[in-house]
């Protein structure tokens, strides 16, 4: 029984990430059904309310180091 464990185990352990994701298939893991916002209009349209409700704005990945050189 221990040994049928053990075999179940490493063969469990043995199948799992063993290949890497080739160039051809990387197309369709950037689909757009990958996207969260499924809408973008709704997106930027909440995006307005919470910036005028919380006067935060950005922070959506922008360019810029901080040093105002942009």
């Amino acid at each position: 029984m221990r040994t049928v464990i053990l075999l179940l185990i490493a063969s469990t352990l043995g199948a799992c990430g063993r290949t890497a994701v080739r160039a051809a298939e990387k197309e369709f893991l950037a689909d757009q059904i990958m996207v969260f916002d499924d809408d973008a209009q709704e997106a930027a349209s909440d995006d307005h309310i919470r910036t005028n409700r919380e006067g935060a704005a950005g922070g959506h990945g922008a360019g810029g180091g901080g040093c105002g050189c942009n």
